[in-house]
């Protein structure tokens, strides 16, 4: 149990919006409201919507629109409002002991509930990415001089599997995960029909703010794949893809990320066709160059 388990603001409005709403609630959803009136930040972070309705005793699907008539937007969007202060409050080290204790021994379970939050982000990921940002970034990318993918820390694995792909695809493109000084020159070579690509769920360091500077003077594309940041930038950047970062740590970070790049390379690689085709098979070819003798690759 947390040690201030009512103290949760997100916690706070939906105990609000269960007030509010309650003559409207049937039964079946009363039940659904009485826990959650009760519940910890924990409680809800390390459940899906089929652990959540074992414990009060109705369908997972009832837990689903318990949390929809209450304005709460489904399970993915309370945990990502109640992680937003459960992490600010919670030191680290008591959030890992905390989910290994949820998550238990049970192997079969743990199975599960890696397998459930990575459905529920990936879902709500989807629901909430903006067509029209995704439609943009996708002419942007395929419109490029040199695409420009930047990550830090979790953010690099996506960052580097986006310019990778790109490049395999026959389209230039580069990652950078520096900072600080060593920035400056990655940022030196940065041109005007070239596109920037932040990786940057919530955290936006100094750093980014320079490159997105340097971008804009430059008249650089620019498209950010974000989780809370997505108002903020709104305004700075071409096009803003919303990726749901992980509510409890259980699944990795560049989970939504990673499946959004991919959406955008198989995107701009049917913009044509047939230069993804080529470069796949030159890939190929050099790859079966590069073949031991007796592994595939013809002796001389």
């Amino acid at each position: 149990m947390s040690e201030q388990p009512l103290e949760n603001p997100a916690l706070a409005r939906v105990r609000a919006a269960i007030r509010e709403q309650w003559a409207d609630l049937s039964p079946a959803e009363r039940n659904v409201a009485r826990y959650l009136t009760n519940c910890s930040p924990e409680q809800v972070l390390f459940a899906s919507a089929a652990d959540l309705g074992a414990s009060i005793g109705v369908s997972n699907a009832t837990v689903v629109r318990t949390l929809q008539r209450l304005g709460l937007g489904g399970l993915s969007a309370l945990k990502r409002d109640i992680a937003a202060d459960f992490v600010t409050d919670v030191a680290p080290e008591v959030r890992v002991r905390q989910r290994i204790t949820q998550v238990g021994q049970d192997l079969d379970g743990i199975r599960a509930r890696v397998y459930d939050e990575a459905i529920e982000r990936l879902e709500h990921g989807r629901a909430n990415l903006d067509p029209t940002a995704f439609r943009r970034a996708t002419q942007l990318l395929a419109d490029a001089g040199e695409v420009l993918a930047y990550g830090v820390g979790a953010s690099e694995l996506a960052g580097r599997h986006l310019a990778l792909k790109l490049n395999r695809m026959g389209r230039r493109a580069r990652f950078v995960g520096t900072t600080g000084f060593a920035l400056a020159d990655e940022l030196l070579t940065l041109r005007r029909q070239d596109v920037v690509v932040m990786f940057v769920p919530g955290r936006f360091l100094h750093d980014m703010e320079v490159l997105l500077d340097r971008a804009r003077v430059l008249g650089a594309g620019i498209v950010v794949v974000t989780d809370e940041l997505v108002e903020r930038l709104a305004d700075t950047a071409d096009a803003v893809l919303y990726a749901p970062h992980t509510p409890t740590g259980i699944t990795t970070e560049s989970l939504a990320a990673l499946v959004l790049g991919d959406a955008l390379l198989l995107a701009v690689a049917s913009l044509d066709e047939t230069r993804s085709v080529e470069h796949s098979h030159q890939l190929t070819s050099l790859r079966a160059q590069l073949l031991e003798p007796g592994e595939g690759r013809p002796k001389r």
